[in-house]
């Protein structure tokens, strides 16, 4: 899919990987961003249009499929994370906290907008993931699991969206430094450059993009013996 002259929606769009979207989707020539957040107030990009969506309430997802008719490329950016395991006394309400947001606010955004970029020619969605779809080490044990549920969503829906001829394109990438990673002390890739080879990737046409050396090596371990998501031997 070619990025100029598209119309694009972005969610989670006012800081981190969003705004980052943002951005480089104006840089290309894309001919309308609609950047979306929870509160439209917090958008300060020139040249967006806010738009006001929780995409965890299915009447805001619903007000932006009328609002943005006009989509061409939907984003599914949106994303928390809150670290843990599953064996901590919250574990049950975290984890269906970061499941409304990671994995059922991608799944109720992707099935609003699928016609939408159906009578608008086919289009593309693109699914920002995670190298936690493939590991899980207990530290945000929530995060990954609700990335992993997201990996499988993206590999169903560009089944089902092929008639259609919408490209499904599944980004993942380790550690960016944004807000959400601040407390972690680890190497930590620019939004800009995991934004600049997921756009790239989207314009020739892929279906996955992994945007960064440590993905990379964590997507060939996954074959190794033993394999990189289980307990390795020190």
């Amino acid at each position: 899919m070619k990025i100029e002259n598209s119309v694009v929606l972005v969610t989670g769009a006012n800081r981190g990987i969003g705004l980052a979207f943002a951005r480089a989707l104006l840089a290309r020539g894309a001919h309308k961003v609609y950047a979306a957040a929870r509160d439209p107030a917090t958008v300060s990009l020139p040249g967006v249009e806010a738009l006001q969506l929780d995409i965890t309430r299915p009447e805001e997802i619903a007000a932006a499929v009328q609002r943005a008719s006009d989509v061409t490329l939907v984003i599914n950016n949106a994303g928390v994370a809150q670290p843990g395991g599953f064996l901590a006394q919250d574990s049950e309400a975290v984890t269906r906290r970061i499941f409304e947001t990671n994995f059922f606010g991608m799944l109720n955004v992707s099935k609003a907008f699928a016609p939408v970029l159906k009578a608008n020619g086919g289009g593309a969605l693109l699914n920002v993931l995670s190298v936690a779809s493939w590991v899980n080490g207990g530290e945000l044990a929530a995060y990954s699991a609700s990335k992993s549920a997201a990996w499988s969503l993206t590999n169903a829906l560009r089944h089902e969206l092929a008639s259609q001829k919408t490209q499904v394109l599944g980004l993942h990438m380790a550690y960016v430094d944004t807000d959400l990673t601040r407390g972690f002390d680890v190497q930590k890739s620019s939004a800009e450059a995991i934004v600049q080879r997921a756009l790239d990737g989207l314009e020739a046409g892929a279906d996955e993009v992994l945007a960064d050396a440590l993905t990379e090596q964590v997507r060939q371990g996954l074959a190794a013996q033993p394999p990189v998501y289980l307990p390795q031997a020190h």
